[in-house]
C-alpha cells in the first residue's frame, strides 16, 4: 500500500488508494472479505505497508477494518519506492509460514473456493485479450512453468493479478534478499517480484494456478467509477424513499444520506452523512459529508466533507473543497 496512488489524485492527497470505497466499503476490506469467502484458510494477521507519510488516522482505520476481521493488524514502512520486491522485503520480519502477498489496488472474485494444498505457491490469475500488456504465467493443466513479464509472442494469456501464497514465506524472503544483495532489477531499473518467483520456480518449487471470475482496476479514476458501477450491478444495494427525488438503480446510498428535489443514478454512490439538493447525478462517486446543490453531475467523484454548487459535466472535487459555479 505504499504507493502514491498518483493516478486517483486529488483523493489520493488525502486517503491512500486503497482505502478508497467502492459502494459502501473500502477497496482494501473488499479484497480481505473476498479471502475470507474463497481461501481455504483463515487470515490471523494482515500487515500493511505503508508509505512513510501516512497518517496515524489512517492506521487506526486499518486497525479497526482488521478487528472487524478477528485479525491483528501490523505495520510496515517503505521509505523509498525501488520495486514489488522491495516493498516485500520491507516486511521481512513477517515472511514466516503460509503468507498471501497482494498488491492492494485491484479487486477480484471467484465463484470457487481456492485450495492451496499441495503447492509451495498459488498464484492468482485471469484470462486475458492482450497479455503482452502484463506478467503472465505459462501452465501446464494446474502447474505453473513459467513466468514472462509483457510477452511479445502469444505463449499465454493468463495475467498475473497481484495476489500471490507462499507456503514457507522464508523461502521468499530468501530470494528476494538474492536479489537485493546481487542488485538484481528488472523493469523500470527496479526490484521485482517476478525475478524472486523465477528463482524460485527454477529451484523446483511447486506453483499452482488459480483463475478469477473478475479482476477490476482502481487504479485511476475512470477505472475506480467503472468498477464502482460494475459492482453497483453485481450487488442490486436497497435505498428507502428521498423526498421530491427519483432514484434510477443500481445505486448505493448509504445511511444517513439525505437527498430532497433531485434525480440519482444510474450507477451512483454516496456516502453517510451527505447532502444533495436540486441535483441530477449519474455513474459518480459521492464520499462521506459531502454537499451538492443545484448541480448534474457525470462521471465525477466528490471527496470527504466537499461542497459543490451549480456544476455541471464531470467534475473531481478532492476533501474539504469547495465548488461553487456560476
Amino acid at each position: 500500500m505504499a504507493g502514491r496512488g498518483t493516478r486517483v489524485r486529488p483523493h489520493s492527497h488525502t486517503t491512500p488508494k486503497p482505502l478508497l470505497p467502492v459502494a459502501g466499503t473500502m477497496i482494501i476490506e473488499r479484497i480481505i472479505e473476498t479471502f475470507a469467502r474463497t481461501l481455504d484458510r483463515t487470515i490471523t494477521e494482515v500487515v500493511y505497508i505503508l508509505g512513510p507519510d501516512f497518517s496515524k488516522d489512517i492506521k487506526n482505520t486499518l486497525e479497526e477494518m482488521s478487528n472487524r476481521h478477528n485479525a491483528k493488524a501490523t505495520f510496515r514502512v517503505q521509505e523509498t519506492a525501488l520495486g514489488t520486491a522491495h516493498a516485500v522485503s520491507c516486511a521481512n520480519e513477517d515472511l514466516k509460514g503460509e503468507v498471501i502477498i497482494v498488491f492492494a489496488d485491484t479487486l477480484f472474485d471467484s465463484k470457487e473456493k481456492v485450495s492451496v494444498e499441495d503447492a509451495d505457491s498459488v498464484i492468482w490469475l485471469k484470462e486475458v485479450e492482450d497479455p503482452s500488456r502484463f506478467g503472465v504465467a505459462v501452465h501446464e493443466g494446474d502447474t505453473i512453468t513459467d513466468f514472462v513479464e509483457k510477452p511479445s509472442e502469444p505463449i499465454s494469456n493468463l495475467a498475473i493479478i497481484g495476489v500471490y501464497y507462499f507456503k514457507k514465506g522464508e523461502d521468499l524472503k530468501k530470494e528476494i534478499q538474492y536479489l537485493l544483495d546481487n542488485n538484481v532489477t528488472g523493469h523500470g531499473n527496479e526490484y521485482q517480484l517476478t525475478d524472486a518467483l523465477d528463482r524460485l520456480l527454477k529451484d523446483g518449487k511447486v506453483f499452482k494456478k488459480a483463475t478469477v471470475d473478475e479482476w477490476l482496476d482502481c487504479g485511476t479514476l475512470p477505472a475506480w467509477l467503472d468498477t464502482t458501477s460494475v459492482i453497483l450491478e453485481k450487488e442490486n444495494h436497497s435505498f428507502g424513499e428521498f423526498e421530491g427525488s427519483t432514484i434510477h438503480p443500481p445505486v448505493f446510498i448509504a445511511e444517513g444520506v439525505t437527498i430532497t428535489g433531485s434525480e440519482i443514478g444510474p450507477y451512483v454512490s454516496i456516502e453517510a452523512g451527505t447532502t444533495i439538493k436540486n441535483s441530477t447525478l449519474k455513474n459518480s462517486i459521492v464520499q462521506h459529508n459531502a454537499s451538492i446543490a443545484d448541480s448534474k453531475l457525470d462521471n465525477s467523484s466528490i471527496g470527504n466533507h466537499a461542497e459543490v454548487s451549480r456544476a455541471h459535466g464531470e467534475i473531481h472535487v478532492g476533501d474539504h473543497s469547495i465548488l461553487k459555479q456560476n
